[in-house]
């Protein structure tokens, strides 16, 4: 599956769930969520975590919890960008547009 067809796919789930009627002001407050659990599963497997009552996960749950989260912010940013009426392509689109322009040398 591409960025694409999944970006229409999890809409489609987003909203079969209700999910997707929240506002693009709390899809944000669950993206910042996202995020702040992201930035704990790469300190874990970075730096580690002393919490007496987690688990101790191998290097390889470490990774799989990684890609996890960043599955998960990366669905929660294009459900906002659908919010907004953007495609993914749009947004790689800008992106690179904005690197070109930005270092560009002239």
């Amino acid at each position: 599956m591409n960025i694409a067809d999944h970006a229409l796919w999890l809409r489609d789930f987003y909203a079969s769930r209700g999910w997707y009627a929240y506002p693009p002001f709390i899809r944000l407050a669950f993206l910042t969520e996202e995020l702040g659990e992201l930035s704990q599963a790469v300190r874990a497997y970075e730096i580690g975590r002393d919490h007496p009552h987690e688990q101790v996960q191998t290097e390889s749950e470490q990774h799989d919890h990684i890609r996890e989260e960043l599955a998960d912010v990366l669905d929660n940013v294009l459900i906002l960008a659908d919010k907004y009426g953007y495609g993914p392509d749009e947004l790689i689109e800008a992106s690179e547009g904005k690197l070109h322009e930005r270092f560009s040398e002239k």
